[in-house]
C-alpha cells in the first residue's frame, strides 16, 4: 500500500465574490521512503499541495489517503493527531521559540503527546539533537545559533515525534549556499539512513536536484512528475515560456 495516494484533489478558497482554485484535480502517488521535490513559480500549487499533504488544509473535494486513512473526511481535530503521528515539517523562517534554548524547542512537539514523562521528553530530544549534530548547544537561545544551526535545531523538532514524513517548505530559503548544501545533505542522509520520505518544497533547482523525483507544479496542476530532473526542468522551462509569451500577448 503507497503511503500517500490522492485522487483527483481541488482545493477552493473562497474570498466572496471571487473564487480562487489553488489546486486542480490532483493526481499523486508517493511510497514510503521515496524522496520528492515540489517545483513550479510563485502561486503555482505547490505551498497549497504540500499543506494538503501535509493536513493542514483539508481539500474541497477528492480523496487523500495517508497511510490508508481518508483524511478529507477528518475534523480539524483528527488531522491534528494525524501530523502529530505521520508528519514532521521544517520550515524557511525556522519557527523557533526565542526565549526557550534549544532542548525546549525540540520538546514542544512531545508535550502534545500522551504517555511520554518529562523526563521520556528531555531524552528523546536530546537525541535528536545529537542526530543532527547539535548535542553541545542543548542549552542555546536560537539568537546563539547560526542560521544553520538553527534549521538543525528545527530538524530536530521535526524528527522527535519519530515521523514517517519530513516535509520542507523551503528549508533553505534563509540560508546561505554552504549552509544549505549541509541542510540538504541532512535530509538525504535522514532519507537514506532512517528510509524517511522527504517531501520538499523549493525554488531552488540545486536542492530539487537532490531529490529523486521531480513533481512540477503550474497554476494549480501537476504539469510534469518525472524521475529525471532534465526532463522535469525542461517541462518548467516551457510552461514558464508559454506563461510569458501569454501575458506578452496580453500587453500589446
Amino acid at each position: 500500500m503507497s503511503l500517500i495516494v490522492l485522487k483527483e484533489v481541488r482545493k477552493v478558497y473562497d474570498l466572496g465574490e471571487v473564487q480562487v482554485v489553488a489546486l486542480q484535480d490532483a493526481t499523486l502517488t508517493i511510497e514510503k521512503g521515496e524522496y520528492v521535490a515540489l517545483i513550479g513559480p510563485s502561486g503555482s500549487g505547490k505551498s497549497t499541495l504540500m499543506n494538503t499533504l501535509g493536513c493542514l488544509d483539508r481539500p474541497s473535494s477528492g480523496s487523500y489517503l495517508l497511510d490508508g486513512k481518508e483524511v478529507v473526511s477528518m475534523t480539524k481535530d483528527q488531522r491534528a493527531a494525524i501530523r502529530n503521528e505521520h508528519l514532521g515539517f521544517v520550515f524557511q523562517n525556522f519557527n523557533l521559540l526565542s526565549r526557550t534554548t534549544a532542548l525546549e524547542n525540540v520538546e514542544l512537539p512531545l508535550l502534545y503527546t500522551k504517555g511520554v514523562t518529562p523526563r521520556q521528553r528531555r531524552q528523546r530530544a536530546t537525541e535528536a539533537l545529537e542526530s543532527v549534530g547539535l548535542g553541545d548547544r542543548l542549552h542555546h537561545h536560537p539568537s546563539q545559533l547560526s542560521g544553520g544551526q538553527q534549521q538543525r535545531v528545527a530538524i530536530a523538532r521535526a524528527l522527535v515525534n519519530s515521523p514517517s514524513i519530513l516535509m520542507g517548505d523551503e528549508p533553505t530559503g534563509n540560508l546561505d549556499s554552504k549552509t544549505s548544501r549541509d541542510v540538504i545533505r541532512l535530509f538525504r542522509e535522514l532519507n537514506t539512513q532512517k528510509h524517511l520520505t522527504v517531501i520538499i518544497v523549493t525554488h531552488d533547482q540545486n536542492v530539487a536536484r537532490n531529490a529523486d523525483r521531480v513533481v512540477v507544479m503550474h497554476d494549480g496542476v501537476i504539469a510534469a512528475d518525472s524521475h529525471d530532473f532534465d526532463i522535469a526542468m525542461q517541462a518548467l522551462q516551457t510552461l514558464e515560456t508559454a506563461a510569458l509569451a501569454e501575458t506578452d500577448e496580453e500587453t500589446i
